[in-house]
């Protein structure tokens, strides 16, 4: 399968890794503008979210923030990684530095998130 990515207009992206199973985390924008991430508070395996909830949070040099999950699902993983080292988030965001991964309930859903070529449209447009 051809890996696809996406992003939401929070920054958030998804990366899907199996047929209906996605990674998440936050993008390199973020993460950037940011300043780095020092601290993650990941949502719990089993837990049933539903798109736009907020289910994890971290914390950046300049900020405190919510991550919302872009699609809904069931959490099937946390990446234990980020706990010890949140910092493997800023060295590689959509690779190591996923939160969580997301059986994913609705794969109509993605037509909602922005792909590759809208997220940078996006980005040019964004203030």
């Amino acid at each position: 399968m051809r890996e696809r990515l996406f992003h939401t207009r929070d920054h958030e992206y998804l990366r899907l890794v199996a047929d209906d199973v996605a990674e998440v985390g936050v993008g390199v924008y973020a993460v950037e503008a940011l300043g780095g991430i020092v601290a993650v508070t990941l949502p719990r395996v089993g837990a049933t979210v539903r798109a736009g909830d907020s289910i994890a949070a971290f914390e950046s040099v300049k900020a405190a923030c919510e991550v919302f999950a872009p699609a809904s699902g069931t959490i099937t993983a946390i990446n234990e990684r980020l706990l010890p080292h949140p910092e493997l988030a800023n060295g590689d965001p959509t690779g190591a530095g996923w939160f969580f991964r997301l059986q994913l309930a609705d794969m109509a859903e993605l037509a909602q998130l922005l792909d590759a070529e809208a997220y940078a449209r996006y980005l040019e447009s964004a203030p």
